[in-house]
């Protein structure tokens, strides 16, 4: 793989900040003290971790990236460099930062979107918050961005209510929607309304089926879409979409801290990467998180790319999930 490397990162997870103007039910991600919320990334750092692993593409969550002083320079150094910057924003503060930067190719805006109206506010416990994500997105688009949409789908998410919202983010023109089960962070506030696996699959074939012909546009693979609907069986890839935060080189995905290395080789080279996945760590027994498994998917498109072609043409199987070891069940076909 890519000139005979066995690991490889299609994906840098660079967070620069951990602080946050919102604090999500389902975050795990700003249950730190005061003091660690205060720390940034420089730009040299966030410049460095990128040419350190060579990943295309740069995802940049948080935290709120846009509370971080020095977010425009950091972008804009990304894309001097040919990085992909994917820049994960909930949107509040888009209006007032849109002037620092610029129209490129190079550069994503990703908007979090969990849902429709109020129910979004309330899983960012913050009213109005959906209403601003939505007037960002249409500012956006009318300034030149490239925009996308996140959006993360917890138990008690209805097959209906989901494709009303892939409906309404299509609507808006976004480019693609990153949509993914929620992970159960230990340090995430609500701890009652997670999916496991098997819900998983059965919510997204149902989504899936209902989203025949709709033209949703997502941004993924099709593999790993059949993935979340039961038709593929993949161990996670942790290596793919490395994590570098302002502790270091998180070990052993973006998901899960086991400790940092000082550098990405150090990374690479000194975490026991089969100690993680299901079926080996409890804690990653009901995930299907795009930052493990989607690399999954694209090694496997890459691996057998007639299967890959296959699956764009048929559309995913709905009807239901298959059994470990057995060939997926005739069903509904979803086009992706």
């Amino acid at each position: 793989m890519l000139a005979g490397n066995r690991r490889f990162p299609l994906v840098l997870m660079l967070e620069p900040l951990f602080a946050c103007n919102l604090s999500c039910k389902g975050c795990g991600k700003i249950a730190y003290p005061a003091e660690i919320l205060a720390r940034r990334l420089s730009v040299e750092e966030c410049v460095g971790a990128a040419e350190e692993c060579g990943a295309p593409v740069v995802s940049i969550p948080g935290g709120e990236p846009l509370l971080h002083s020095d977010i425009p320079a950091i972008v804009r150094e990304l894309g001097r460099r040919k990085r992909f910057v994917y820049l994960c924003t909930n949107a509040l503060l888009v209006e007032r930062r849109i002037e620092e930067f610029k129209p490129s190719v190079y550069l994503t805006f990703n908007v979090h979107v969990d849902a429709l109206g109020s129910r979004h506010d309330e899983l960012v416990d913050c009213p109005g918050v959906f209403d601003k994500a939505v007037a960002a997105i249409r500012l956006l688009i009318s300034r030149g961005f490239r925009v996308t949409t996140n959006s993360t789908l917890f138990g008690d998410e209805t097959p209906e209510n989901a494709a009303a919202l892939f409906d309404f983010l299509t609507a808006l023109g976004v480019e693609g929607m990153t949509v993914s089960p929620g992970f159960q962070y230990e340090q995430a506030s609500a701890q009652d309304n997670f999916l496991g696996r098997e819900r998983t699959r059965e919510l997204f074939r149902r989504i899936f089926a209902l989203g025949k012909g709709r033209g949703w546009r997502f941004n993924h693979s099709s593999l790993y879409l059949d993935f979340l609907a039961g038709n593929q069986d993949y161990s996670c890839i942790p290596w793919g979409m490395p994590t570098r935060n302002v502790f270091g080189w998180q070990r052993p995905c973006y998901l899960l801290n086991d400790g940092y290395a000082a550098s990405y080789a150090e990374l690479m080279e000194s975490t026991d990467w089969e100690k993680s996945g299901v079926g080996r760590d409890p804690r990653c027994s009901d995930c299907m998180v795009h930052s493990g498994f989607e690399a999954a998917a694209v090694v496997d498109s890459m691996t057998h790319p007639f299967k890959a072609a296959t699956l764009s043409l048929r559309g995913i199987r709905t009807l239901q999930s298959r059994p470990p070891g057995e060939a997926p069940d005739d069903g509904q076909d979803f086009p992706s």
